[in-house]
């Protein structure tokens, strides 16, 4: 038999087919904490509690062209930089049925974050408290802006605290932090946003240097305007 011939007489009804989704962390800094877009549900399941922007992979429709479809038509975005963070398969994830969900991570700056909040009303800030230091890992959970406890649907939970765990776990090696930032930034912005996702102070000179003897600053000359305190020097991102 040739692989055409198999082919012709396969039943695809052979084996049960789980369902395949996308779920979008679109994560950016707010107030100095580590905040997420959120949708409300308006239908079962969970209606009322709030989730992850998130959609159902077409049959002939890929993975990151599923995610960008969602991108556009939930979050009003676009484009952004999606990149797969995990996939999440539990049996018992979603009480409908048998639903495997990839999620994808979005690194926002502030501007982009805000303006993405802005654009769509359907989209809630919410920031993320992280309970572990380090890389324990461990639940997390999410605050309203008026600070109240938000319940997440499915195991968007789970999804939030694996986007934490892994930026936690890539800051220190990669440029991550970076995509967090605009394209001209201070040294305590850069700082600022360590800090907020470490959820820890850092000694202000060992950081700088730390940073400085990476080769992944480039002083511009430049200085930032409209302060009311001594401007500090403007920096970019160079790849060493």
């Amino acid at each position: 038999m040739t692989e055409t011939d198999f082919l012709k007489d396969y039943d695809p009804s052979a084996f049960q087919r789980p369902s395949v989704a996308v779920d979008l962390v679109l994560l950016g800094l707010r107030e100095g904490r580590p905040a997420v877009l959120l949708l409300r549900r308006d239908q079962h399941p969970h209606a009322g509690r709030w989730a992850l922007p998130g959609g159902f992979v077409g049959i002939d429709e890929s993975l990151d062209a599923a995610a960008a479809r969602v991108l556009r038509e939930k979050a009003g975005m676009a484009e952004a930089h999606l990149e797969q963070l995990y996939t999440f398969g539990a049996v018992d994830r979603d009480p409908r049925m048998r639903i495997i969900s990839v999620a994808y991570l979005a690194l926002l700056t502030e501007k982009a974050f805000d303006a993405a909040a802005r654009a769509m009303p359907t989209l809630m800030p919410a920031a993320i408290h992280v309970p572990w230091a380090g890389e324990a890992g461990g639940p997390v959970s999410v605050l309203s802006p008026d600070n109240e406890k938000l319940a997440l649907a499915f195991d968007h939970a789970d999804i939030l605290a694996m986007a934490m765990l892994r930026l936690r776990g890539k800051l220190d090696y990669s440029d991550v932090a970076f995509a967090l930032l605009p394209k001209l930034f201070t040294l305590r912005q850069l700082q600022d946003v360590h800090e907020a996702i470490l959820g820890a102070s850092l000694n202000k000179p060992a950081f700088r240097r730390r940073l400085l003897d990476k080769g992944w600053l480039a002083a511009t000359g430049a200085y930032e305007a409209g302060t009311a305190y001594r401007p500090a020097e403007l920096y970019r991102f160079q790849r060493p």
